[in-house]
């Protein structure tokens, strides 16, 4: 397997699988400025002023004024213009420190959905494909919260096929409007937002466009109606409609971008929104966790507290592994975008266009995430009732709330099942553009499995040389069994979403553990061995967790599709594939538990 260039610019999107990656050339946490943790601090205490102590109320109000308000005073502090540039009135942060805004604030519950609402899919289509008229007379008052934005895409019969919906748009006899009709619903800010990014195809001598367009519509347009908010199982205080337009009269000057650009639109914002998505998961998960672990530490039964019993301390551990390895892999991407903006920039692209490229490049990373973050937050709420117990089930006690406020983000930008149908829809397709080389090396290890077995001892004593060794050979699971799948079915693999999903399974559990490894490896580097005891504890058990993972979903498709021979050799490669040494995990899993028990806080 090649090793990467040395160069922050070299990066690809997928090519993860096929180049082996160095942990100097990634980005970790702990490389935050004093400056960008001040930022963080900012929102954390914004939450902790606002918005905490009105949970219940926020949940139970009747009108959307209470969440407007509070999105008045985020936007007095600046948290709602982090990544408008200082032209625009906001401040011009980059990728990476915006996702930190995003985890800090991620432990809001129902004003996190309504400020991201904004702040992303609600203002970032005017940031990166309005025009210069377009861009100062809406983001200085999007940036301030002055207006709020909402964004209205889904249809009653077009959900995950965004392009299906049928909301039209006719120019007017005049030339100088757009009257748009349709119905939109889910709309998260609707009641109170005085800004839509409306989707439509437009209608013209009796035809309808093929592609969606987009246009950015005023609450103040007549033809405007909307339904009471809806009744949700989560998210309670989040102002969610369905919106109605009826020959919405709309300047033809207020269509974004071109005619028949919004699907692109539409995809490009969502990748930003998966990404940002882990991150708010992440901020969500810790504050579960800090609440599960003071809990545990209060708690006695037998007449000791239930933080000291095995079984509370493998849900401790796992919780915070999760945490850990979502936020290695997370900031790695963030930082990856960085880069990339920065490289095309520098080769003269505008800035808009650099951004949304960046973000196009790592579409894939971005499926990864989402689909991470919030399972790991999943994982971690439903501990967290565990460990409450009868409490966890009281609607006193904060569990419910985060129980049934996390269900969403696994429906949220994409659906799970789609984000992992999109992981590998993307990576075959820029194979048979001949943007990624994922075929040569399928063929290599297909002829690898055929191979006599290397025996010999590795005597690589470097810095997790071991572990190293896995990650390639998970790589290697990944593309004997694509390549396989590919040669098999061709054309008609998207027909075979049960094997789909059990690559983009192993897809994204290879990407995580690989960067859960290179930033314990940076750590390392720049803390020492002795200061990273736990932090390399987590990276093991995550591998050895992935392995498993890995292992249960190539089997899962290998017996799905391969039959005689071919059956038993890649089982067989799978087999060797997936290896790895015993390691006492147990053990790990409690001195990790120990140390968040010891601070009553999680600790990483």
């Amino acid at each position: 397997m090649a090793v990467a260039e040395d160069k922050k610019t070299s990066i690809k999107g997928g090519e993860f699988l096929i180049k082996e990656t160095s942990a100097s050339q990634i980005f970790i946490p702990e490389e935050f400025t004093e400056e960008q943790r001040m930022i963080a601090d900012t929102c954390k205490d914004f939450l902790s002023r606002e918005i905490w102590p009105r949970l219940d109320e926020i949940d139970n109000a009747k009108s959307p004024d209470l969440i407007s308000g509070l999105m008045d005073k985020a936007g007095e502090l600046g948290l709602l213009g982090t990544a408008v540039p200082e032209e625009y009135g906001g401040f011009g942060m980059n990728f990476n420190t915006s996702m930190l805004v995003a985890e800090a604030t991620g432990a809001g519950n129902s004003f996190s959905v309504a400020l991201s609402a904004h702040t992303g899919i609600g203002t970032l289509p005017i940031l990166y494909y309005g025009n210069e008229e377009q861009k100062s007379k809406y983001l200085p008052k999007l940036a301030t919260g002055e207006w709020k934005a909402a964004y209205c895409l889904t249809e009653p019969d077009s959900g995950s096929d965004a392009n299906s919906g049928k909301t039209k748009a006719r120019l007017t006899e005049d030339g100088k409007h757009y009257a748009i009709t349709g119905q939109k619903m889910w709309i998260t800010n609707g009641g109170f937002a005085d800004i839509f990014i409306v989707f439509a195809k437009i209608e013209e001598n009796g035809q309808i466009d093929k592609n969606l367009t987009a246009f950015i519509i005023e609450k103040s347009s007549n033809g405007i109606t909307m339904n009471e908010p809806e009744h949700k199982m989560g998210i309670k205080g989040s102002d969610t409609r369905q919106i109605f337009f009826n020959d919405c009269l709309v300047p033809a000057e207020n269509m974004l971008s071109e005619r028949g650009n919004g699907f692109k639109i539409a995809v490009n914002i969502l990748n930003i929104g998966r990404i940002k998505l882990a991150a708010a998961a992440l901020g969500g998960a810790k504050m579960v966790t800090r609440q599960a672990i003071q809990y545990a530490n209060e708690r006695k039964q037998f007449g000791t507290a239930i933080s000291g019993f095995g079984a509370i301390k493998y849900k401790l551990a796992e919780m915070a592994v999760g945490m850990f390895a979502t936020e290695s892999a997370s900031y790695r991407v963030g930082q990856n975008i960085d880069d990339l903006i920065t490289a095309f920039q520098e080769k003269g692209m505008p800035d808009s266009e650099s951004k949304l490229k960046a973000l196009e490049e790592l579409a894939i990373e971005c499926a990864i995430m989402k689909v991470h973050g919030s399972e790991v937050l999943d994982y971690v709420v439903d501990e967290g009732v565990q460990i409450y117990g009868g409490m966890g089930f009281s609607a006193d006690a904060p569990m419910d709330r985060a129980y049934r406020d996390s269900r969403i983000n696994r429906i949220f930008e994409g659906t799970n099942e789609i984000n992992r149908l999109l992981v590998v829809d993307m990576l075959l397709k820029r194979t048979m553009k001949g943007q990624l080389d994922l075929m040569g090396p399928a063929m290599a290890v297909g002829k690898e499995i055929m191979s006599i077995p290397d025996f010999s001892s590795d005597e690589d004593e470097s810095l997790f040389a071991a572990e190293k060794k896995v990650i390639r050979s998970l790589k290697k699971a990944v593309l004997m069994i694509a390549g396989a799948a590919v040669q098999k079915f061709m054309m008609k693999l998207s027909e075979e979403q049960e094997i789909i999903m059990n690559l983009a399974d192993m897809i994204i559990e290879t990407y995580v553990a690989e960067s859960v490894l290179l930033r314990v490896e940076k750590r390392i580097g720049l803390l020492g061995a002795d200061a990273n005891a736990l932090q390399k504890d987590m990276a093991v058990v995550y591998l050895n967790k992935a392995v498993e993972k890995i292992n249960n979903a190539g089997r899962s498709a290998i017996t799905s599709f391969a039959e005689g021979d071919e059956l038993r050799v890649m089982l067989m490669g799978l087999k060797r594939f997936t290896k790895t040494e015993p390691v006492n995990l147990k053990d790990a899993r409690r001195r990790i538990a120990d140390k968040l028990i010891a601070k009553n806080d999680y600790a990483f």
